[in-house]
C-alpha cells in the first residue's frame, strides 16, 4: 500500500509553484542613507564639537558628510584655521577617526569654496581668456600702431569696494581677504601676444608673429594686393581671467585654475599630496568638485596657452588660418566652407575635449591612484557634460528639472556606474521656511530623475558655544540641530534611506537611448558683444539645448511615460547590439532615438547604421540628419555622409506618417510623431503618466523595482488602479514613509499588470514585481469602514523645547494654532509643543483606525497612551493605529514642531544681529525679502503659522 503522504507530495508537485515570502526592506547601509554637505566656516572647528556634531548627525539617520571649508564668521577670527595647514589636517584626521567609529562616510570638497583654486595657483596655472584686436594695412604700407593690448583693471568683490592700486599681485598676498571676498580681479598690464595673422582678400594668410618685437612694433611691409586691397590683421593676446575661488575660507583664497591645462590640474593636486603626506586620510571616500562656475564672472575663461597646438592635433587644421571666422567675420576668408558656425563648433569641441582630458580625467586618475573616487558636478561646463559625468565615479547634479537631473543619471546608467548623487534642496524655499514635507516632495523629484545617493544642501558646523541660530550658510535649507524640525528630521532620513536602499539595487531599466545633439548646440552662433561670447555652457536641456528640437522631444517623452537615458557621441562608441537589443554599461535598451538632429559626425552615423545592421532599431524623429559638423576635410566627410544616407531605402509603414528602412538584421525608422514611432518600434510606455504619476524603474534579475510618486494635486479616487508596463504574477508593495510592506492587489493582463495603489498627492510607493507567484501577507490598504469621527476638545497645549522662552501652558476649548492665540511669547517661539486630548474609544470595533491630523505646521510626532505611534512630516498627516492600541479611555499627545522663522523674526524686530558672516551676509532668495542693502530680512514678516489646526479625526478601517 502506498502511503498517503506520497500522494500528497505528488499532488502538490502538480500544482503551480507558489513561493512564500514577507517583503523585506534591504539593510539601510551607510551608502543608502542620505548624506549632507558639511560647511566648516573659517575651518574654525575643534575636536569636541566635531565629535558632538557627528554623533548628532548619526543619530538623526545621516550616512555621511561632505566636508566643504568655507568663509568664516565674524568674531571667531582667533579660531580660523588655514585650509590644508597641519592644524587643519589634524582636524580632518580626527573627523575621519570619529566617522569610522560612528560608521559614517566622509567626502572632501577639494577646494575651500569653488571652483578649484587657491593661493598656491601660480599665474601660469590660473584661468585665462583670449583678447583680440584687428588692424587694417594697405598694400605696400607698414603698420604704424603698436601691436599691444593693455588689460583694463577690474575688481569684483562681495565685500566693501577697494581700489586696485591698493592691491598686490597675486591677490592671495593681500590682507583682509575674508573681509573683501574677491570674486574677480584683473590687474592693469600689457598682455602677451599669442599670434599675429594677416589675411588678404584673395585668400593669402601670413603669420607675422615673429616680426613683432617686445615693444609691440611690427617690422613688416604689407605686400601689394590687386585693386589696392587691404590686409586685415588679427592679433590674439592671452589675458588673465582673474576669477577667484568663490566663498573661500582662510587659506583657500586665490586664483581659479586653468581647467584646460593638465599641468595646472596636476600642480593643483600636488598641494594635497604635500598636505596629506604622512597622514592617514584613507578614510576619505571621494573628493568633490562643485559646479564649474568659472564663467559667471566678467568675460570667459576661454583660453589656454596650448590651445593652438591642441586644436591642430584634435581637429586636424591650423585655427590661426581662420581667426576671422572664429570671431564671426568671414570677409577675409575666401573658403566659403569655413563658416563661423563650423570654426566655432570645432573650437568649442576642442575646449570640451581639454576640459574632459586635462581636468576631469586627470583629477580622476589622481584620486584612483590613491584608492579613492571623485564626485563631480559637471553642469555649467563648456563641454559635453554627459562625457564629463561619465568620467566621474559618482556623477552629481542639482536643480529640480527632471531633464537636468537625467543628464547625470544618464551618464551613470550608460557607463554602468551604480551611484548618482544630487546636491539636494538648495534654495528649496526662503530661509527658515522649508518644511520636511516640502523637502520630501523635492527629494522625490531627484529619485524620479534617477538619483539614488543624495546630499542635502546643507549642514553647518556650529560650535556649542554659538548663540542661536548658530552659524549658517547663505543659501540653504538649514539642516542643523538648531532648526526645530531636527526633532523629526530622522523621519525624512528614514524615508530617503528606504527609497535609496531599493534604488541602489539592480540596474536601471530604461528602454530608449536619446542621442544628445551636441554639434547642433556647438554650432549655434556666438553671443553678441565685444569680444563675442565664444563658449556655450551646458546646464541641463534648458541651458544649451533650449531652442533645439531635443528640448521639446525629451519633454514629450517624459510626459508620455517613456523611460530613457541621454547618450553622447563618445558614449555611443561603446554601444553594441545583442539579439536585437542595445547593450551598454551592462544595461539593455530597445532603441536609439535621434531627436531631429541637423548635424551629426560621420563616425556617429556609421556606428548607428552598423548597430542597425546587427539587429538594432534606430529611430530618427522628424527627419534624418542633414550634414556633418566642423570644417576639417569637410568635402570628403560630407560625401561619405550622403552616401550612407543614400543607401537607406524607405517604405511607408501603416497609417502612421512613418518610413521604415531595413538595414541588415535591424531597422531605421523616420517619422513625425515620436510616441507613434516608438510604439511602432515596440517600445512600451508607462501609461500611469496619463494619471499624473511619475515613476523610475530598476531591474533586479527577473524582478522590476518601481518608485512611483503622485506629484500632482489629485488623488486616484476613481479606482486606485495603476497599470505597469511590466508583466508580473505578483507585486510586493513597500511604503517608504511608514515602512509597511505586503503583497499588492493586482490584475495581470497579457503584457502588463494592474496594481491597486491609491496614492494621495505628494505620496510615493515602491513596488517589486515578480514573474512568479509569491504568497505573503497582504499589503495593509486603508479601506474606511465608517465615517471619520472628530476628536473634539478640550486640548492642553504645552511648550516643551525651543525658544527664546517657553510660553506658559494653555487650555484650549478647541484646536488652534499657537500663533492664533495673540500671545507675543508664542508668536516669537520656534520649537516643539504638545497638544494633548483625552478621548473615549469610538463606538463599534475595527481592526485598525486611521488618525488624520488635518493641517499641521509643520511636523508632528504621535503618542497614544504613552506609546510612540510614528512621526508625520507631510505633505499628508495620516497614520494608521492598531485597534488594540485604543483603550476604553485614551490619551493622545501630538508634539508639533514649527520652523526657525518666528524666532528669527523676533530677533530682527528686536535688532539682534545674528548675521555674523564674512563674504556674504546674508542674501535672500526672493526680492520681497530684501532690505535696502539687498540682503535678507524678516522685519516685515508676520508670524508664520505654527501648531496643530486640525481637524483631528479617527476613522475605522478594514
Amino acid at each position: 500500500m502506498i502511503p498517503c503522504r506520497y500522494w500528497l507530495v505528488v499532488a502538490l508537485g502538480l500544482l503551480p509553484f507558489v513561493a512564500t515570502a514577507q517583503p523585506t526592506w534591504p539593510t539601510l547601509t551607510q551608502q543608502a542613507k542620505p548624506w549632507t554637505r558639511w560647511w566648516w566656516m573659517g575651518s574654525a572647528v575643534n575636536n569636541a564639537d566635531l565629535t558632538r556634531l557627528l554623533t548628532d548627525y548619526q543619530k538623526a539617520g545621516l550616512g555621511g558628510v561632505e566636508i566643504t571649508p568655507i568663509y568664516g564668521v565674524k568674531g571667531a577670527e582667533n579660531q580660523f584655521i588655514n585650509f590644508l595647514s597641519p592644524t587643519w589636517t589634524d582636524r580632518l584626521t580626527h573627523t575621519l577617526t570619529e566617522a569610522k567609529r560612528l560608521n559614517m562616510g566622509i567626502d572632501l570638497a577639494q577646494a575651500s569654496g569653488w571652483p578649484f583654486g587657491g593661493p598656491w595657483v601660480s599665474p601660469a596655472d590660473a584661468s585665462k581668456y583670449v583678447a583680440y584686436k584687428t588692424y587694417a594695412v594697405a598694400g605696400g604700407k607698414a603698420l604704424s600702431e603698436r601691436v599691444v593690448y593693455n588689460q583694463k583693471p577690474l575688481v569684483r568683490a562681495v565685500g566693501e569696494p577697494i581700489n586696485i592700486d591698493k592691491l598686490t599681485e597675486p591677490i592671495a598676498r593681500n590682507p583682509d581677504l575674508q573681509r573683501h571676498a574677491f570674486d574677480q580681479v584683473r590687474f592693469p598690464k600689457p598682455l602677451p601676444l599669442q599670434t599675429l595673422m594677416a589675411y588678404s582678400g584673395s585668400g593669402e594668410v601670413l603669420d607675422l608673429t615673429r616680426y613683432v618685437d617686445a615693444s609691440g612694433k611690427l617690422t613688416w611691409t604689407a605686400p601689394t594686393l590687386p585693386q589696392n586691397g587691404q590686409w586685415t590683421l588679427y592679433a590674439l593676446f592671452q589675458g588673465w581671467h582673474g576669477k577667484q575661488v568663490e566663498r573661500a575660507g582662510p587659506g583657500g583664497e586665490g586664483d581659479v585654475i586653468d581647467h584646460f591645462s593638465r599641468t595646472a590640474t596636476q600642480q593643483y593636486l600636488a598641494r594635497f599630496d604635500g598636505a596629506f603626506r604622512g597622514r592617514n586620510v584613507g578614510g576619505i571616500r571621494a573628493f568633490f568638485n562643485d559646479s564649474y562656475e568659472v564663467d559667471d564672472a566678467q568675460g570667459e575663461a576661454n583660453w589656454t596657452p596650448a590651445l593652438f597646438a591642441e586644436f591642430n592635433k584634435r581637429r586636424g587644421y591650423d585655427l590661426r588660418l581662420y581667426l576671422p571666422a572664429l570671431f564671426g567675420n568671414t570677409a577675409s576668408i575666401t573658403d566659403t566652407a569655413a563658416t563661423p558656425s563650423r570654426i566655432l563648433c570645432d573650437y568649442r569641441e576642442t575646449i570640451g575635449d581639454l576640459l574632459l582630458d586635462n581636468y576631469t580625467r586627470t583629477w580622476a586618475q589622481w584620486a584612483h591612484s590613491r584608492g579613492q573616487r571623485i564626485r563631480n558636478q559637471a553642469h555649467g561646463s563648456p563641454a559635453n557634460i554627459l562625457d564629463l559625468y561619465a568620467a566621474t565615479d559618482i556623477p552629481e547634479t542639482e536643480g529640480t528639472e527632471l531633464l537636468r537631473i537625467k543628464l547625470a543619471s544618464s551618464a551613470a546608467n550608460v557607463t554602468g556606474k551604480p551611484l548618482i548623487s544630487a546636491e539636494s534642496a538648495t534654495w528649496h524655499d526662503e530661509h527658515f521656511l522649508s518644511t520636511l514635507g516640502g523637502i520630501k516632495t523635492a527629494m522625490d523629484r531627484y529619485l524620479l530623475g534617477g538619483v539614488n545617493h543624495t546630499f542635502y544642501h546643507g549642514t553647518n558646523y556650529s560650535p556649542q558655544a554659538a548663540a542661536w541660530p548658530g552659524w549658517l550658510f547663505y543659501a540653504a535649507v538649514h539642516f542643523n540641530p538648531n532648526n526645530p524640525f531636527w526633532t523629526d528630521f530622522s523621519q525624512l532620513n528614514h524615508y530617503v534611506a528606504r527609497c535609496q536602499s531599493m534604488l541602489q539595487r539592480g540596474r536601471p531599466h530604461n528602454d530608449v537611448l536619446v542621442y544628445l545633439p551636441m554639434y547642433d548646440a556647438y554650432s549655434q552662433p556666438a553671443k553678441g558683444g565685444l569680444p563675442p561670447a565664444l563658449l556655450q555652457h551646458f546646464d541641463g536641456i534648458e541651458h544649451g539645448f533650449k531652442n533645439l528640437p531635443v528640448a521639446q522631444i525629451s519633454e514629450e517623452l517624459l510626459a508620455k511615460g517613456y523611460a530613457f537615458d541621454f547618450l553622447s557621441d563618445r558614449q555611443l562608441r561603446d554601444v553594441t547590439t545583442q539579439v536585437g537589443k542595445l547593450k551598454t554599461g551592462g544595461n539593455t535598451y530597445q532603441a536609439i532615438l535621434v531627436p531631429n538632429a541637423h548635424l551629426m559626425p560621420l563616425p556617429t552615423l556609421q556606428h548607428l547604421l552598423n548597430l542597425a545592421q546587427q539587429g538594432a532599431t534606430v529611430v530618427f524623429a522628424q527627419q534624418l540628419p542633414a550634414d556633418v559638423p566642423g570644417f576639417a576635410d569637410l568635402s570628403s566627410r560630407r560625401l561619405a555622409f550622403k552616401k550612407l544616407l543614400a543607401r537607406l531605402s524607405f517604405t511607408a509603414s501603416g497609417t502612421v506618417a512613418l518610413r521604415v528602412a531595413t538595414v541588415g538584421k535591424g531597422h531605421v525608422l523616420v517619422g513625425e510623431n515620436v510616441s507613434e514611432i516608438l510604439t511602432q518600434a515596440g517600445v512600451a510606455r508607462e501609461t500611469m503618466a496619463d494619471q499624473g504619476l511619475v515613476c523610475v524603474r530598476r531591474t533586479m534579475g527577473a524582478k522590476t523595482i518601481y518608485f512611483v510618486a503622485n506629484q500632482g494635486t489629485d488623488t486616484l479616487h476613481t479606482s486606485g488602479w495603476v497599470r505597469l508596463a511590466t508583466r508580473a504574477k505578483s507585486v510586493a508593495m513597500y511604503n517608504p514613509m511608514t515602512g509597511q510592506t505586503g503583497m499588492a492587489r493586482i490584475r495581470p493582463t497579457a503584457s502588463s499588470t494592474d496594481v491597486y495603489m491609491p496614492l494621495l498627492p505628494g505620496e510615493a510607493i515602491l513596488l517589486e514585481t515578480s514573474p512568479t507567484r509569491v504568497a505573503g501577507p497582504a499589503y495593509p490598504y486603508d479601506k474606511p469602514a465608517g465615517p471619520p469621527q472628530p476628536l473634539s476638545g478640550p486640548w492642553t497645549l504645552q511648550f516643551v523645547s525651543g525658544g527664546p522662552t517657553l510660553p506658559a501652558p494653555v487650555q484650549l476649548p478647541d484646536l488652534r494654532l499657537w500663533t492664533d492665540l495673540r500671545d507675543s511669547t508664542m508668536n516669537a517661539f520656534s520649537g516643539s509643543a504638545t497638544y494633548t486630548i483625552q478621548f473615549a474609544r469610538p463606538a463599534g470595533s475595527a481592526p485598525r483606525y486611521r488618525l488624520d491630523l488635518g493641517k499641521v505646521f509643520a511636523s508632528a510626532r504621535v503618542q497614544l497612551n504613552g506609546q510612540d505611534m510614528g512621526t508625520l512630516i507631510g505633505p499628508n498627516y495620516r497614520i494608521t493605529l492598531p485597534g488594540r492600541a485604543i483603550k476604553a479611555q485614551n490619551t493622545l499627545v501630538i508634539t508639533v514642531s514649527n520652523s526657525m522663522a518666528n524666532r528669527i523674526i523676533d530677533l530682527d524686530k528686536r535688532g539682534v544681529n545674528w548675521r555674523l558672516f564674512y563674504n556674504t551676509n546674508f542674501p535672500a532668495r526672493f526680492k520681497e525679502n530684501r532690505d535696502a542693502n539687498g540682503l535678507f530680512t524678516t522685519k516685515n514678516w508676520l508670524p508664520q503659522p505654527s501648531g496643530l489646526a486640525g481637524p483631528v479625526t479617527l476613522t475605522p478601517v478594514d
